[in-house]
């Protein structure tokens, strides 16, 4: 079954309309904010510091004469290296970086976790010490930050400086007005290049000051894509530098994980406790009960009195043992199916069968997943399909079950009415921790009024 897939072209009206109204929405005025109170902290910076700290030594060794020396540079060196190094041992740089993750989840949307905490020392010290990754990832961000932050400058340049020529020709006629013979220099006018010198763009008529006013209102309709653009390119910095590292992160998903089969494990063995004792023990235990009377009904020896009841009490245990000898095997199966023996398409196929609602299957799966991957998957199928039946009021169910490369993926969608939400209670959050375990993820598109599609991915091999 093919997907369709259909294409459009932009409306020009459209784009026109967003180019011009592009300047005065609360997105761009909030990133606006962002480059102004990001200019701060980019003198935070390791390289002016470096500058700022040669010229302060310059200035007291040798009063400003001559020229820095090459021992006023080393000096300089060793200065912003020991501030740099008590920076991240106290814990500054961090706090640091704490303040622009604030400040780019506040203003443009961007939430970054932070690093893991630092470990308190059995004498209680809290301090991150002069190894911290983290606080050295920030002094990285201040360093790559500087041309960025130049750029923001710029960025917010072109946003003053078009407000001020689109209004030249307000302000023209009254500070203008002078006496006659009375010779007043032309008026610079900022351009993207900045505000030029003798003999380039002034304006010293009226009618000059509509040709500003246009320069302004093409730098208005540039200024809010490039200051898009170098906040884009301070959240890609933020993402990269100012996150967990690889490392902190891989181990903490691996400690959740860990945690997460750990829970799973305590539920399945309170389900099957509970599932025994509830049911198979307490038939047993009838079992038992009628036997015994059977027994005495009975007697040890000699005739039997009351035959009926005898026989009514033997067949009551009868099918008391059928009964718990069926929810045994609903219990086994529900630990591991036998139908997995035969591999993931034969077991999907038997729970597609057993479905009240028509089910569309289709597997392709080159390679069999490891023994537990596929239960995962089946179980997932199954408890997918038992939502879909109970809350989606679908007419029709398809399951998709592919392997490409090294992934697993399993679809269930149907055409019902959408709105699945994990937070609902439908077990869907349940799902989507048994796939975490093994690095898996599980994707929910499902929109009100439908169609649902739930997306479980999972490695191959775990």
């Amino acid at each position: 079954m093919g997907v369709p897939v259909t294409t459009s072209t932009a409306d020009p009206r459209a784009v026109a309309r967003a180019a011009v109204a592009a300047p005065f929405t609360r997105r761009l005025g909030r990133e606006l904010l962002f480059c102004l109170a990001g200019l701060p902290s980019a003198l935070l910076n390791p390289l002016v510091l470096f500058v700022v700290t040669v010229d302060l030594i310059w200035l007291v060794a040798d009063g400003g004469r001559g020229n820095p020396s090459v021992a006023h540079v080393a000096l300089a060196c060793v200065c912003v290296g020991l501030l740099l190094v008590l920076a991240v041992s106290t814990g500054a740089a961090r706090k640091l970086g704490s303040g622009q993750r604030r400040l780019a989840a506040g203003l443009l949307g961007v939430r970054v976790a932070a690093p893991p905490p630092v470990r308190r020392s059995p004498g209680g010290r809290a301090w991150p010490g002069p190894r911290d990754g983290a606080g050295w990832r920030v002094i990285a961000y201040q360093l790559a930050k500087l041309p960025v932050s130049l750029l923001e400058l710029y960025a917010v340049f072109l946003w003053i400086g078009g407000l001020v020529n689109l209004s030249y020709p307000l302000w023209w006629g009254a500070f203008r007005n002078h006496p006659p013979g009375v010779r007043l220099s032309p008026v610079p006018v900022f351009t993207p290049f900045g505000m030029f010198g003798e003999g380039t763009f002034r304006v010293a008529t009226l009618p000059g000051t509509f040709a500003a006013a246009a320069a302004g209102a093409a730098m208005l309709l540039a200024a809010p894509w490039v200051i898009r653009a170098v906040t884009s390119a301070d959240a890609w910095l933020i993402r990269g530098l100012l996150g967990p590292g690889r490392l902190a992160q891989r181990l903490h998903h691996l400690e959740q994980s860990r945690a997460l089969a750990v829970d799973d494990s305590a539920a399945l063995l309170r389900r099957l406790e509970r599932d025994l004792h509830d049911g198979a023990q307490i038939r047993l235990a009838t079992l038992a009960m009628n036997l015994g009377m059977a027994r005495e009904k009975l007697g040890a020896s000699g005739e039997v009195r009351d035959a009926a009841a005898a026989r009514e009490l033997v067949d009551a245990a009868l099918r008391g043992a059928k009964d718990a000898l069926g929810e045994l095997r609903s219990l086994v199966r529900g630990i591991h199916p036998p139908v997995l023996d035969n591999g993931l398409a034969d077991a999907l196929a038997s729970l597609a069968a057993d479905r009240a609602i028509p089910v569309d299957l289709e597997v392709s799966i080159p390679v069999r997943p490891t023994p537990a991957i596929e239960t995962i998957a089946y179980f997932c199928a199954a408890e997918l399909l038992a939502n879909a039946a109970k809350h989606s009021y679908a007419n029709k169910l398809a399951v998709r079950a592919a392997g490409q490369r090294d992934v697993l993926l399993l679809s269930v969608a149907d055409d019902g009415t959408g709105g699945a939400d994990p937070a609902r209670g439908t077990g869907l959050s349940g799902l989507a921790q048994r796939v975490a375990v093994v690095d898996g993820r599980l994707t929910i598109a499902s929109p009100p009024g439908g169609p649902t599609t739930i997306t479980v991915e999972l490695p191959l091999h775990a």
